[in-house]
């Protein structure tokens, strides 16, 4: 598994590795080849770039630069540069390829689209994910996490990947549409899983959107895919609309949002479409493997997972039949420990595990100076584990996130979510789905990670497991 520390090292000068200058700008070292071939050949074999970011922030530290082609590539294991570039200097980037590449599926979405489009797009969804809206779901999340518990056998193996994107997606259909998961919703999720299949595929292909009508075998599956994701979607929005009536669920919220700095006016189909899409990957496919790294971690380290269950015995009781109650939202001020231990999940498997940026003008970071076009690529997964910020970085401690460490780290230590202008507007319901969640399962069973299975992350939008990771459920004592 893809599982090193990340040490902090001195400046590249103090190493004694050359800087180079070149036409006005200057560039931090890095590889020295620009060979296509090579990069591929050494770092991209097992299809999973966290091995070249590893290596770039092992040898260089917090800031290495390459080529590929014409193009220059600078990784960034740094929060300040992070800071400098999501922060002090967003009007000077763009999307870098990869994630614009991501258009042809997701259009003009949040997760997608640059400029005043975002701007736009942003100040009209932004409604919908109100914390008051959102606090609504949540007695709904805990439902559904009680029936799935409920359907569980002491000593009977399940795959934990499996049922926390079932219950993902079940939690999605009910807040994104208001329904159960029907027929045309496990059509949108089997065509984004047929899509995913292809996403290193898509990446790796020069100028994909140029050549989507041609009868390439991997591009005719992908167009098949997104033409019956169109389908559906804009069935449900059409029945949406002739409703007119708030459903209570966040398309009928993006129905009725309006722009009100600009022209008042609403999204069309096809920007309802984008955003649907939109919510529906990231608020579905991020939770539910974050939820699989935590069941993961806690198998591995008994004492927290024992400080977790003492937490929720505390708060809500045990799920016997005469003893304890469902968690309620009124719950998630004294599940503390329950929200650090998700913290540190994630700061380890980040879902969103890497982030890019395409500078538009000179950029100065530090020392350095590029040009306009240059590749600006940053991981959560690199720097999270970094034991400049995070001694002992590999060891899980949900106690780095008590408030005292919390306020001793850089703002871009830790990340899960962005930052800046482009945080994911989607964070706080994250964190109440995943605590709830947690706390809902945790009150009725242990999870215990079955030995001798291969755990290795698998890099694609979002960080899946590469395997599936079978537990068995001890139904815990009752008092």
């Amino acid at each position: 598994m893809a599982a090193e520390a990340c040490a902090s090292s001195p400046s590249p000068e103090q190493q004694g590795w050359t800087v180079l200058e070149r036409d006005g700008y200057r560039y931090p070292p890095g590889l020295q080849l620009n060979l296509p071939f090579y990069l591929f050949r050494r770092f991209f074999r097992p299809g999973n770039p966290i091995v070249l970011f590893e290596h770039l922030a092992r040898t260089y530290g917090r800031i290495a630069h390459y080529r590929l082609g014409f193009s220059h590539i600078v990784f960034i294991n740094e929060p300040e540069f992070i800071r400098e570039i999501l922060i002090q200097q967003p009007q000077n980037f763009i999307k870098e390829r990869t994630q614009r590449r991501m258009k042809i599926l997701l259009g003009e979405g949040l997760i997608t689209s640059d400029g005043e489009v975002h701007k736009r797009q942003r100040r009209i969804v932004a409604p919908a994910f109100h914390r008051q809206r959102i606090q609504a779901y949540g007695g709904m999340m805990v439902d559904r996490a009680a029936q799935m518990r409920a359907q569980w056998q002491a000593g009977e193996p399940i795959d934990i990947a499996s049922q926390m994107m079932q219950l993902a997606l079940q939690v999605v259909a009910r807040t994104l549409f208001n329904t159960e998961v029907t027929g045309d919703v496990l059509q949108i999720n089997d065509q984004v899983n047929v899509i995913m299949d292809l996403y290193n595929y898509l990446i790796a292909l020069p100028r994909a959107e140029s050549y989507l009508h041609l009868p390439i075998p991997g591009l005719v599956r992908f167009r098949r895919a997104r033409e019956r994701l169109d389908a559906v979607v804009q069935r449900i929005i059409a029945q949406h609309r002739a409703d007119g009536v708030d459903r209570g669920d966040l398309l009928s919220m993006l129905l009725a949002s309006r722009d009100d700095q600009a022209d008042h006016s609403g999204m069309t189909d096809e920007q309802l479409r984008d955003e649907v899409l939109t919510i529906f990957l990231a608020g579905y496919e991020t939770v539910a493997n974050a939820l699989t790294w935590t069941w993961y971690l806690l198998s591995q380290n008994p004492e927290a997972e024992a400080r977790f269950h003492a937490e929720v015995d505390e708060v809500l009781g045990r799920a016997a039949p005469d003893k304890g109650r469902l968690a309620g939202i009124e719950d998630l001020p004294r599940l503390r420990y329950t929200e650090m231990v998700f913290a540190e999940s994630m700061r380890l498997y980040p879902p969103a595990w890497a982030m890019g940026r395409q500078s538009t003008s000179v950029v100065e970071l530090g020392p350095y100076r590029f040009p306009p076009g240059t590749y600006f690529f940053f991981s959560q997964y690199i720097v999270q584990r970094s034991a400049s910020n995070f001694p002992d970085p590999l060891r899980f401690d949900p106690e780095r996130f008590l408030p005292e460490q919390k306020a001793n780290r850089p703002r871009f230590a830790y990340f899960p979510f962005g930052g800046g202008a482009r945080q994911c507007i989607g964070e706080a319901f994250a964190w109440m789905e995943g605590v709830l969640i947690l706390a809902t399962i945790a009150q009725q069973w242990r999870l215990r990670f079955l030995p001798g299975q291969k755990v290795e992350v698998q890099p694609k939008i979002t960080l899946r497991p590469k395997y599936p990771m079978l537990f068995v459920p001890e139904r815990r004592q009752n008092r």
